[in-house]
């Protein structure tokens, strides 16, 4: 969701830069200030503002799910509202509320076009929506009036747009949606045909990623097998976030979330089996209504089962209109320490222990707050802190981990890795990763290769059937996860292996011609040792023959 609202952002920026607005807007209009409808200390803070723009007489122009989803509110009285849906109609609105009109523009069709131009908060990552609403009704949750029923937009027009953004630069594309799993149902398709349609369109050398954005477990299940191939692309992070809300049957069940917890842990297994590497991240509602000590208890030990690498704890916040602000609620110190509680269990977790020393490429598309480090993402998504120049932003390099945090990890850069520009070798590469495919990426040993070599080919491309369950060990006995720590450093001696190789080919040549040039020599030397052996036997032969006769001639002369 706030990636989504992140989207909307940018596309509302740009149209208002573009028009130079942004003058007007400083001294005339209050930003125009985007909010989340889902909790309440979103539309808290977003009733400040208006009454601080209202307090200065200044005219207001507020957009996003607030307005959409709660446009009766007394706070927007007087106010013009932009919904979600119409935000390539900013200028107009600001323009039409500079002269003193108040405008609601709230209803729409047809989906915002793709390709509207946009201010991105970081230049090397789109923010790309692949549908808007959902097909959910969960009973606390008011996207649904905001954002209305799942519209999908077109495969064809998706891949368009990530050829554009490639096109511009960018290095990572973020899919968002209130629920990704959900994309296609009401078009025809589905997530794994829009997946596998845009990492066709990726660069082979990895140079641009591609993030999946939240999916809740009911609509990802049955295609957790393609969705897990998708994972293990090479220019895909092995990173998904799942909201699970709650551990406990009957919480769900009165949140209307349409999976068990049973579901969702098949979801996690399967996926952190099949991928290597995998992070998943999930979220809890802490204090729903109903929620007993039992139900919370059944929370905290699957946190404490799973041990996720990040988990976003809030409060249960009735909104209104929702059928869950009707329902009891749990006293408000109860689910305060129930939320305490279960964050110090989580932040206890040391989920990056074991990564001091691995090698790992990294995506490098920001600044730290702290303003001295560089951020990177391996493949997994794990943050790590590089120390750098500016113009390493939007660059890749393999990095040596130093130290671990609790949020993050250090890294020291060992080597960049430039892009693959060349033509040629770009079909080359591109052939090699579609041979390559049940690889994680392109420095891996393939997870289901009974070699521990380089891999040359997937089962699927040798026409080898293989069971992705049995694949988590190779012939050498040794971990896969500790075997692919090792591959990058392999990657680094890869041009003094191909060297090595080389070498050992020509001396084996060279040897083999050699030995053939012996095998030859030797056998023009026993030619000439048969002929003489021949021509004794010969001479023997007829010497026999001599003696014979004159044998016989002796004895009829004596007759």
């Amino acid at each position: 969701m706030a990636t989504s609202l992140k989207s909307n952002t940018h596309s509302l920026l740009s149209p208002l830069k573009s028009l130079a607005l942004r003058l007007f807007i400083s001294r005339h209009l209050d930003a125009p200030t985007t909010r989340c409808t889902v909790k309440s200390p979103s539309q808290s803070a977003m009733d400040t503002l208006i009454a601080k723009g209202k307090g200065a007489k200044k005219p207001l122009v507020v957009a996003g799910c607030v307005p959409q989803g709660s446009r009766d509110i007394k706070e927007l009285d007087g106010v013009s509202i932009v919904g979600v849906q119409q935000i390539d109609r900013v200028v107009e609105i600001v323009e039409e509320t500079l002269k003193g009109h108040e405008v609601r523009l709230l209803s729409r069709k047809t989906l915002p076009a793709l390709d509207l131009p946009k201010v991105r908060k970081n230049k090397f990552v789109e923010i790309l929506p692949i549908n808007v609403g959902c097909l959910g009704a969960c009973t606390y949750c008011k996207t649904k009036h905001a954002r209305g029923h799942l519209g999908s937009y077109t495969v064809d027009g998706l891949v368009g747009r990530v050829k554009s953004v490639i096109a511009d630069g960018v290095r990572e594309i973020w899919l968002s949606s209130e629920d990704t799993g959900a994309y296609g149902r009401d078009i025809g398709v589905n997530l794994p045909i829009l997946l596998n349609a845009i990492v066709k369109e990726l660069p082979p050398d990895a140079s641009t990623m591609l993030r999946i954005g939240m999916t809740n477990p009911p609509f990802i299940l049955e295609h957790l097998k393609e969705i897990a191939e998708v994972l293990r692309h090479p220019c895909v992070y092995s990173f998904l976030h799942v909201p699970v809300q709650s551990g406990s049957d009957a919480v769900l069940t009165a949140m209307n979330r349409e999976y068990t917890v049973s579901e969702f842990k098949t979801v996690v297994d399967t996926l952190t089996e099949l991928v290597p590497g995998m992070q998943i991240a999930t979220d809890i509602i802490c204090g729903f209504p109903g929620e007993t000590d039992e139900d919370f208890a059944q929370t905290r030990d699957l946190i404490k089962e799973y041990k996720f690498p990040q988990v976003h704890i809030s409060q249960f916040y009735p909104r209104p209109g929702t059928p869950a602000a009707r329902m009891k609620k749990v006293p408000s110190t109860v689910v305060k320490n129930r939320s305490r509680e279960l964050t110090s269990v989580f932040e206890a977790f040391t989920p990056y222990v074991g990564m001091e020393g691995r090698v790992e490429r990294i995506w490098i598309t920001e600044v730290a707050t702290d303003g001295t480090h560089l951020v990177g993402h391996t493949k997994g998504y794990v943050q790590v802190l590089v120390a750098g120049p500016e113009s390493m932003l939007g660059t890749s390099a393999i990095v040596k981990i130093t130290s671990v945090g609790r949020w993050s990890v250090f890294g020291e850069v060992i080597e960049t890795i430039p892009e693959l520009n060349d033509k040629a070798a770009v079909g080359k590469e591109r052939q090699s990763q579609e041979n390559c495919f049940p690889c994680s990426n392109n420095f891996e040993t393939c997870a289901c290769s009974t070699e521990p070599e380089t891999c040359a080919c997937g089962p699927e491309s040798c026409g080898e059937q293989v069971t992705l369950t049995k694949c988590s060990v190779t012939t050498t006995g040794v971990p896969l996860e500790d075997q692919n720590n090792r591959n990058l450093i392999g990657w680094l001696l890869r041009k003094r292996k191909n060297q090595v190789q080389k070498f050992v080919e020509n001396e084996i040549d060279l040897g083999l011609k050699k030995k053939q040039e012996q095998t030859q020599e030797s056998i023009g030397k026993w030619g000439v040792v048969d002929k003489a052996l021949l021509g004794g036997m010969l001479a023997s032969f007829l010497t026999i023959v001599a003696v014979l006769v004159h044998l016989g001639f002796r004895i009829m002369s004596s007759k």
